[in-house]
């Protein structure tokens, strides 16, 4: 007897039986899951979380962008990463691809390794019906709103540190954007971070799970169900409170007056600080793509390189150096920016 091969129906309605029961999604609701394209800004904590929630419950296509490489301070709560990932440091968005593909291969993932900047967030964004932010950064967090409210797709605000979390559903057109809320980005180093207040993993899994919940109202069309706040907690202080929102301010510099600052930005930024990292990211003004075999070749002289297919690795006294083959680099063991620019004009070139 030849084998019977299963109707992907069944095989639809048995892996998402349960979730196909709840009422409020039904087998309706399950296919427009299927059907939808979601943007996973950063893939740290809460952006892990969301990939695998939103993995789990059958979102069609997850496009998952982050700059990163696994470490081992990273084991305690980003959730899709094993030790493995760390000690090859392993990008961020090619983890979570490989795991994902574990949990539910009928799902497809782009893993797109890069720094979200003002050149390539409207790009990102195309296709996508939905932004969620798993970010760490406030600068892009505002580049997101920017190109989000520019081209009228709903994004998801999500932030946790300490015991302490904080998240908002943005409807461009139908609920106040972040500039409405918070007018102007807060100074660099005015708000604690996971690498200067910690971070217990209970508080992610809570704001990963309320923004997970508001994008699953949304794919499904369910709209009416949204929480409709600016929603606050501290989890060690048992403290929760909603402030509730309304219209756009029709003064908002970007929803109102259509003045995307951080979207329209002339150059982007060369280097950045990573806040409590002790370490400065480095980017090439202009594209390029990197042969990671021959710089390995031409480094090997002048000091050990590790590497993989999507980073090399090497030290130089004190600092040490990861360079990606988009020419970003993150200097480590420094934060002062001249530093890092120089071991990358020395190393790379300008």
């Amino acid at each position: 007897m030849g084998v019977v091969k299963a109707d992907p129906q069944s095989q639809m309605n048995e892996r998402y039986s349960r979730q196909i029961l709840f009422r409020e999604i039904g087998a309706e609701g399950q296919q427009r899951l299927l059907d939808s394209t979601v943007l996973l800004v950063g893939c740290g904590a809460l952006g892990a979380s969301h990939a695998e929630m939103l993995a789990r419950a059958g979102v069609g296509k997850l496009r998952i962008v982050d700059r990163d490489f696994v470490e081992y301070t990273n084991l305690q709560r980003q959730t899709l990463f094993s030790e493995d990932d760390a000690a090859e440091r392993t990008p961020k968005a090619v983890a979570a691809k490989k795991r994902i593909a574990a949990i539910n291969s009928d799902i497809e993932v782009d893993a797109v390794i890069a720094d979200v900047n003002h050149s390539n967030i409207e790009s990102l964004i195309a296709g996508c019906d939905l932004v969620i932010d798993g970010t760490d950064n406030f600068q892009v967090r505002y580049l997101i709103n920017d190109a989000c409210v520019k081209l009228g797709v709903t994004w998801i605000y999500g932030a946790a540190v300490s015991s302490y979390g904080t998240t908002m559903t943005i409807i461009p057109g139908k609920t106040p954007c972040l500039r409405c809320i918070f007018d102007e980005m807060p100074d660099a180093g005015s708000a604690p971070t996971c690498d200067t207040a910690g971070v217990i993993m209970p508080v992610i899994a809570t704001v990963s799970a309320v923004q997970v919940t508001e994008a699953l109202k949304i794919l499904v069309g369910d709209t009416s169900s949204l929480h409709g706040s600016l929603m606050q907690f501290d989890l060690w202080a048992n403290d929760r409170q909603r402030i509730r929102l309304d219209a756009p301010n029709p003064d908002c510099r970007a929803c109102g007056m259509r003045a995307f600052d951080f979207l329209d930005t002339e150059t982007p930024e060369f280097s950045a600080v990573l806040c409590g990292r002790n370490a400065v990211q480095i980017a090439p003004p202009r594209p390029v793509t990197l042969d990671l075999d021959q710089l390995a070749e031409r480094l090997q002289f002048a000091a050990a390189v590790n590497q993989n297919e999507y980073l090399l690795r090497f030290a130089s006294g004190d600092l040490e150096m990861t360079l990606f083959r988009d020419g970003r680099a993150i200097v480590k063991g420094t934060d002062d920016v001249a530093a890092a620019r120089s071991m990358y004009a020395r190393f790379v070139g300008s």
